[in-house]
């Protein structure tokens, strides 16, 4: 492969190799606005692609939900499970400052391994076995298996999607 054509390591593909910690990355040319054929091209659907979100206990501070990026968050589910009373997403502006990533690109490996914030994998990750996550910048992801990555980041499973 030629220099060029070779895609360099990011910090949290770096992370997962030097734990040894088997994952496939994913490019998305379009950043969040993902286009059909490369979606098809890597075999995927919105719902095997996870977002991570960001949100506020009045208890715990920061805690950090996973659900597929096709689900909703459902804010009183998490916030039960994480010992809160209430959860509200971090506005945009406060983003990086709190988690250290832009929008789009919060990711669980990132996070956890920077400000060990508490984080919760909907149940439905564990049942698909191998999830889509953010790789730390827009427009890149990781394959990982899920079980893996949660024991990782020392994540629980929990219902915390809405259903719709």
């Amino acid at each position: 492969m030629s220099k060029k054509a070779r895609i360099k390591k990011i910090l949290v593909e770096q992370i997962l190799d030097k734990a040894d910690i088997p994952y496939e990355t994913i490019v998305f040319s379009g950043g969040m606005n993902r286009n059909q054929a490369e979606l098809d091209a890597y075999g995927l659907t919105d719902h095997d692609i996870y977002k991570t979100l960001a949100l506020d206990g009045n208890v715990t501070g920061p805690v950090i939900g996973v659900v597929p990026v096709d689900n909703h968050l459902n804010e009183k589910k998490l916030a039960a499970v994480s010992g809160n009373k209430k959860v509200n997403m971090i506005p945009t502006k406060n983003l990086q400052k709190t988690t250290g990533y832009i929008h789009g690109a919060n990711n669980p490996v990132g996070i956890w391994q920077t400000k060990k914030f508490p984080i919760y994998f909907d149940n439905s990750a564990k049942e698909a076995g191998t999830i889509t996550v953010s790789a730390g910048e827009v427009g890149r992801s990781i394959r990982i298996d899920a079980e893996t990555l949660a024991e990782f980041v020392h994540a629980q499973f929990a219902d915390i999607r809405s259903v719709d």
